[in-house]
């Protein structure tokens, strides 16, 4: 069974054991979006003892055993339409492996798929292309054990490679043998050279830990690690700072935890020695992945040609009982006005106004007083997948200014940070015009087409069919249009066609 947008919603559940945790998610599929309704993890440590005797460590088998007996039993109550299975590197290079896909068979009755290492690699590529469509570079998914690399482009997933390159892999070093080991990861990287690119996509939950860690040092204001990106200067950085820290240090650090703390240096490690050996440039980080992959294989072809950013807004604004219309017809309506303008964000601009359009009805059942406020944080924060923080920030001020004409934003000092006034001006513009456009028809799609706005020379015009040119009385549509005409730096004018 595929998941397809014509069907609209599936649950989906995925089970991954891998080298270092062992975890359930829970997915709700809304035609092209992905949410997360339960996550849960155990950081078993299966691929401890891997390096040194070719075996799952004894102990991380027992808890990750006992995570599965309690995984198995949440799923078989929620009975969700799906089930995916995946093991990893520690799984698939034990010499106990088999036995212990074995017992988790007798004991949970769950069949665990064993990806290879090529499987492993398209499917964490598959996760980051699921989360951002349009990039290109390089993915590279660092579990316990392996590291996979994998470059993707127009044509989604390329050839890939697994490399014993996770801190499991390694014998066990002391703390200030850093030399060392950048040797040793050095030597393991050898022949990579044909993955050299600009753009890496870091995926997996150590190199997330570096991301936070990152934020924290530079006081970044959006605790979002989907799509956040370090400079290659600012990556080496926070890799060097990293490597040096004891654990004990690490552990202090809020959300990171003592058992992430013990594999942290060595995962900055061989983040630096790849962004030397392959001329790295920016760091994307992906809370995308395997998991995410799996699903995206599952989705039907025309559902993984939709836009995870438009989806995402729609299903959104659904949940609030938005009429699915009125985004698209808004969207259509400011095309005039918007098209004409010098773009902020290249050829993002369009996906962007259609997915503010697909927003404009989401704080429809907040209270009035607050609601500005309300949807700007939801909007800024929601575990939305294709867009990076600059078009959250810009989303969530052209919400803002969708419910409120006020200049004074929430969080100026985070938006400023995030966005040029150039774009902060258009943001206001555009949530301006959804206003308008709402304001105008009482939100009924099939009126609003008969209204027409454009940017004729230095005026605003906005006109309506015959017979329907009382739609343009009244002062709040005045005040409405005014408002538009300003933040554009044009007149208005009310004219009938």
């Amino acid at each position: 069974m595929s998941f397809s947008s014509a069907s609209l919603v599936h649950d989906a559940a995925v089970i991954d054991v891998g080298s270092n945790s062992v975890r359930l998610v829970l997915y709700r599929i809304e035609g092209r979006s992905i949410w997360t309704v339960f996550n849960e993890k155990v950081l078993a440590g299966l691929g401890r003892d891997l390096n040194s005797t070719g075996r799952l460590s004894p102990d991380g088998a027992a808890s990750a055993m006992a995570a599965l007996r309690r995984f198995q039993m949440v799923v078989g109550r929620i009975s969700p339409d799906r089930i995916f299975t995946a093991a990893t590197a520690a799984i698939r290079e034990a010499s106990d492996g088999a036995a212990f896909i074995e017992q988790v068979a007798s004991e949970t009755g769950l069949s665990l798929r064993v990806l290879s290492g090529l499987e492993e690699a398209r499917y964490a590529a598959l996760g980051v292309l699921a989360g951002a469509p349009a990039e290109t570079g390089l993915v590279g998914d660092l579990g316990g054990a392996s590291l996979e690399l994998t470059p993707i482009g127009s044509d989604g997933a390329g050839d890939g490679a697994s490399l014993p390159l996770g801190p499991f892999a390694f014998r066990a070093t002391g703390d200030s043998d850093l030399e060392g080991l950048r040797k040793e990861i050095d030597e393991r990287l050898a022949g990579t050279d044909r993955f050299r690119t600009r753009h890496f996509h870091a995926v997996g939950g150590a190199w997330r830990n570096l991301a936070l860690i990152h934020m924290h040092m530079t006081g970044y204001p959006l605790r979002v690690v989907h799509q956040y990106e370090m400079s290659r200067t600012d990556a080496l950085n926070a890799c060097r700072f990293v490597a040096s820290q004891s654990k004990k240090s690490l552990e202090a650090v809020e959300g990171v935890s003592r058992k992430r703390a013990e594999t942290l240096p060595h995962s900055a490690l061989v983040l630096e020695r790849l962004i030397l050996r392959l001329d790295i440039q920016t760091v994307y980080l992906s809370a995308y992945g395997v998991r995410e992959g799996l699903l995206f294989e599952a989705m039907d072809q025309g559902t993984r040609r939709l836009d995870p950013l438009i989806e995402g807004c729609s299903a959104l604004a659904a949940k609030n009982g938005a009429d699915a219309g009125l985004g698209p017809a808004l969207s259509e309506w400011l095309k005039p006005v918007f098209q004409t303008l010098d773009p902020i964000f290249g050829a993002r601009d369009a996906i962007l106004r259609a997915a503010a359009c697909r927003l404009a009805d989401l704080g429809a059942r907040l209270h009035p007083d607050h609601r500005a406020h309300l949807v700007f944080e939801q909007v800024l924060r929601a575990p939305i997948a294709g867009q990076s923080h600059a078009e959250r920030a810009f989303l969530a001020v052209a919400a803002f200014s969708r419910h409120s004409s006020s200049s004074s934003m929430p969080e100026q000092a985070a938006i400023s940070r995030l966005l040029p006034e150039s774009a902060r001006r258009r943001a206001r513009a555009l949530g301006a015009a959804i206003r308008l456009g709402c304001d105008l028809t009482g939100r009924d799609p099939a009126l609003l087409s008969r209204t027409q706005l454009c940017l004729d020379g230095e005026r605003l015009l906005l006109t309506a069919e015959t017979g329907l040119t009382d739609l343009l009385l009244g002062e709040q549509t005045t005040r409405r249009l005014s408002a538009l005409a300003g933040h554009l730096g044009v007149r208005p004018d009310l004219a009938s066609s």
